[in-house]
C-alpha cells in the first residue's frame, strides 16, 4: 500500500499525524479500468498544459538554433522539417512534427545557476528569501480547475522528477510526483490499506478540530491535502497512470524509456482532465563529451517520445486545447570548452512551444552568427508564461495575494509573444 506526501510537506510531519490516529472504518481501494472524462468531451471544454522539463540546461545551440560553419557550431548539421525551420539532424521524428511547434530562439535570462535558473524558469520570479512563489504548474492548475468538476486525481502531476512547489497558493496545489511507471512517490506505511484509511478518517476529524479553533493556515492546508489523498485512493481515474494498458504499438511508438513512458502518461492524464503535467528528462548538464552524449543518448530518447506526444495529441484532436512547453533552466555556451563540452549560458538560448492555438512551424527571434547573443528583442520566463496563459484563455489581469498581503500578478506581468498568435 502506498500514498503520496505532497512536495513541501515533510514526511515525518505527515507520519506524525497518521501514527497518532485511531481506528475507524473506511472504504477500500478501488482501481477501475476506464477514465471518467472522455477525450471527445475534453476537447470541447478542457484546456491543459504539458511541460517537458529538460533538467540540467540543454544545449539549444545544438538542437534548435544550429550554427553550421561557425567556430561555435559543433559537428551537428541542420535538417529540413515539416515547416520552414531547420533543426538538428538527430531529431528526425520531431522534424516531422515541427508544423505544430515553434522555436523561441531569443530567450535571454540572467540566472545561470542550476537551482536559481530552475526556480526562475518554473515561476517567472528570481528566488527571494522572503516569499515562495508558485510554480507554473500550480498557477495553471489553480486557474484551470474550474473546468474540472469531476477531476479526482491531482490537478498538477510531475512524472519522473520533482518540480517547484505551490508557494503561497498552498499545499492543495502542490505537485504530485510519480515515476514513469506510474508508481506514486510514496511512504511504505508497513500497514494494510484498511488501517491507512481508518487513520486518515481520524486525521480528518483532527484537522477539522484545528480549523474550528482557528489555529492558522496549516490545518486547512492539511485538510485539503487529506481530501485529495482520499479522493485519489478511491478513484478509478488512477487508471490514467497505467501506461501499460496502452496497446503495444503505442508504447513502442513513444519508446520504452523513462521519458517515453512519461510522455505517454502525459497524454493519458490530459484525457483524464488533468490541467498540468510536467515530464522530466534530466541529464543535460554536459560540461564534457557533449556531442556523443547528445547523439547517442539524450536526443534519440527525446526525439522519439516528444514527437510521439505531439503526433498523438494532434491525431486525437487534443493538441488544439493542450499547450506544450519544452525548456530547461538555461542553454549552454556557444564556446566549446577544453573537455569537449559546453558550460552554462543564459544570455541567448531557445524554448519550444506549441498547441492550444499557438502558431506552429515558425521560429521567433534570432541570435547572432555564433550564438553568443540575441539579435532581436529577448524573451524571458515570464513572457513564455504570459503567452501560454493567453493561449489557455487565462486572463493576464489575474492577480494573487501572497500570505503577507502582497499582490502578485500572474506571469509576473510578462509580455505576450505576439508572433505566436495568428
Amino acid at each position: 500500500m502506498s500514498f503520496f506526501v505532497p512536495q513541501g510537506m515533510t514526511r515525518r510531519h505527515f507520519m506524525k499525524h497518521l501514527a497518532g490516529a485511531a481506528s475507524m472504518v473506511a472504504p477500500a481501494w478501488a482501481l477501475g479500468h476506464s477514465l471518467s472524462v472522455h477525450a471527445a468531451d475534453l476537447k470541447k471544454r478542457h484546456k491543459s498544459a504539458i511541460l517537458l522539463w529538460m533538467g540540467g540546461g540543454p544545449s539549444t545551440i545544438d538542437l534548435w538554433d544550429l550554427k553550421p560553419g561557425a567556430p561555435t557550431g559543433g559537428p551537428f548539421r541542420p535538417i529540413r522539417t515539416s515547416s520552414d525551420v531547420e533543426i538538428c539532424e538527430h531529431l528526425p521524428m520531431t522534424a516531422q512534427q515541427m508544423h505544430h511547434l515553434t522555436i523561441v530562439r531569443s530567450m535571454s535570462t540572467r540566472e545561470a545557476d542550476h537551482e536559481r535558473g530552475r526556480y526562475y524558469m518554473h515561476t517567472g520570479y528570481v528566488p527571494n528569501p522572503n516569499i515562495q512563489h508558485p510554480s507554473y504548474g500550480s498557477v495553471l492548475a489553480h486557474e484551470l480547475m474550474e473546468q474540472r468538476d469531476g477531476l479526482q486525481i491531482p490537478p498538477f502531476v510531475v512524472v519522473g522528477g520533482n518540480s517547484v512547489g505551490p508557494g503561497f497558493l498552498g499545499m492543495a496545489w502542490a505537485p504530485f510526483s510519480v515515476d514513469s511507471n506510474g508508481r506514486i512517490r510514496n511512504l511504505d506505511m508497513g500497514v494494510d490499506e484498511t488501517r491507512i484509511m481508518q487513520r486518515m478518517a481520524v486525521l480528518d476529524l483532527i484537522e477539522k478540530g484545528f480549523i474550528q479553533e482557528t489555529r492558522g493556515l496549516a490545518a486547512g492546508d492539511h485538510q485539503k491535502v487529506l481530501k485529495k489523498t482520499l479522493d485519489l485512493m478511491t478513484s478509478d481515474q488512477m487508471a490514467a497512470f497505467q501506461v501499460t494498458r496502452e496497446p503495444e504499438a503505442v508504447q513502442e511508438r513513444y519508446g520504452k524509456t523513462g521519458f517515453g513512458r512519461g510522455c505517454l502518461m502525459a497524454r493519458r492524464l490530459v484525457e483524464a482532465g488533468v490541467p498540468f503535467i510536467e515530464v522530466d528528462l534530466g541529464g543535460w548538464d554536459n560540461h564534457q563529451n557533449i556531442f556523443p552524449t547528445l547523439r547517442d543518448q539524450k536526443l534519440p530518447e527525446m526525439d522519439q517520445a516528444m514527437s510521439a506526444l505531439v503526433e498523438d495529441l494532434a491525431q486525437r484532436e487534443l493538441l488544439q486545447d493542450t499547450a506544450i512547453i519544452w525548456m530547461g533552466e538555461f542553454g549552454r555556451t556557444p564556446r566549446i570548452n577544453g573537455t569537449a563540452g559546453r558550460d552554462h549560458w543564459a544570455r541567448a538560448w531557445s524554448v519550444v512551444v506549441g498547441g492550444s492555438g499557438l502558431r506552429g512551424g515558425i521560429a521567433v527571434g534570432k541570435t547572432n552568427g555564433d550564438g553568443t547573443q540575441c539579435e532581436t528583442d529577448p524573451y524571458t520566463s515570464q513572457d513564455v508564461m504570459a503567452t501560454v496563459c493567453q493561449a489557455l484563455g487565462i486572463s493576464l489581469e489575474t492577480t494573487f495575494t501572497s500570505r503577507s498581503g502582497r499582490p502578485m500578478k500572474i506571469a509576473n506581468s510578462g509580455r505576450v509573444i505576439k508572433e505566436l498568435f495568428a
